[in-house]
């Protein structure tokens, strides 16, 4: 594309000059002199003139530098100074292969294939430290557009508010080792997760007007607790789903969402598996995070977000000593969960886990 392909002359025109490599690198077709032509050119002196369709036009300290329209293109692409490439074509022009061999020289951006330019609409390649790379445009998963839609009908629609409680764990650490010096023999182990997905599906189970979804024309109280629990993959994030999960021991939980989490990162889950949740989890804390707010899930009414453990210094009874806190926010709808409805599920979840005893009642 650009190449000089013919040079239309008259037959007593000396064509020398521009019968070598003017753009791609081929010798363009020359017509026999003695065939008689249908248009003329002016026959080229020693400066020729500029054309937008033949030359480039840069400027570099008063002197004009000749290119041709390929190696422009190219040199355009490639984010190149012409001025500073050697021409090897008729008269210095600067040609094809010079783009090419100072740009193999450089590590210049190679430019986009398609024959589009990024003044067109198409941007440079991503490649990790490459020169003149300002953005990449990542097309949309699946997932990620669903996620999107969901958020939308979500934050917009849905009248958020939010609770937050402060957690000491120091019970349940204790709790914790336990319980996985017991799980020892059989080669398993819980999490701190583990026994705080257990503590909300009591407590849901005993707060229904919690574990209830808007449906529009009404609010369904569910009896069921259906859990969903977020996890991270690689291109979002999907909530499988822990059935009747107030029915089931910590053991059973811990292995039921270590399943799922894999499946779902090799994206296996079934529909089933991901769908139907009356509330769901989210948990941050392993990555470092201590406290943030989720987005809720509708129809469900509600979400918990819940941060990672972190030693604070607090006040008992006039003593400031240390503890294992951990910060616990839910996120509510307010038209199915008032403030107090929402505080009396957080008190009795808070009491599940400062208690760990409770949780088995």
């Amino acid at each position: 594309m650009g190449e000089v392909i013919a040079i239309i002359a008259g037959s007593d025109e000396d064509i020398s000059a521009l019968s070598g490599d003017a753009g791609g690198g081929e010798t363009p077709a020359v017509p026999s002199p003695s065939t008689p032509q249908a248009a003329a050119i002016p026959a080229p002196t020693a400066t020729p003139p500029v054309s937008s369709q033949m030359e480039a036009t840069e400027l570099q300290e008063g002197e004009r530098v000749k290119a041709s329209p390929l190696a422009r293109r190219m040199a355009q692409d490639a984010r190149m100074d012409l001025s500073r490439v050697q021409g090897s074509g008729p008269g210095g022009r600067v040609v094809k292969r010079d783009v090419e061999a100072a740009r193999d020289a450089t590590g210049a951006v190679a430019p986009p294939t398609g024959g589009t330019t990024p003044s067109q609409g198409q941007q440079l390649p991503a490649v990790a430290g490459s020169p003149g790379v300002d953005f990449e445009d990542i097309p949309l998963s699946q997932m990620r557009k669903t996620i999107a839609r969901r958020l939308v009908e979500s934050l917009g629609p849905v009248p958020h508010f939010f609770l937050r409680i402060t957690v000491d764990m120091s019970r349940i650490l204790e709790a914790r080792k336990r319980v996985n010096q017991i799980l020892e023999k059989d080669g398993e182990k819980v999490s701190i997760n583990d026994f705080f997905l257990r503590a909300t599906a009591q407590a849901l189970y005993r707060h229904p007007e919690v574990n209830s979804q808007w449906m529009g024309e009404s609010v369904r109280r569910n009896y069921r607790v259906h859990l969903g629990v977020a996890v991270a993959v690689e291109d979002g994030l999907i909530t499988p789903v822990v059935r009747d999960a107030n029915l089931k021991g910590l053991a059973e939980i811990s292995r039921e969402v270590r399943e799922l989490a894999a499946r779902g990162r090799e994206k296996r889950l079934q529909p089933e598996e991901y769908t139907g949740s009356t509330f769901s989890v989210s948990n941050l804390g392993m990555f470092g995070i201590h406290e943030f707010t989720g987005i809720i899930n509708p129809p469900e009414a509600g979400i918990l977000a819940v941060g990672g453990v972190e030693e604070t210094p607090v006040v008992e009874e006039g003593e400031v000593v240390v503890r294992p806190i951990m910060k616990v926010t839910m996120s509510c709808d307010h038209r199915v969960i008032d403030g107090a409805t929402g505080a009396r599920f957080l008190q009795a979840l808070k009491e599940m886990m400062e208690e760990p005893a409770a949780i088995l009642l």
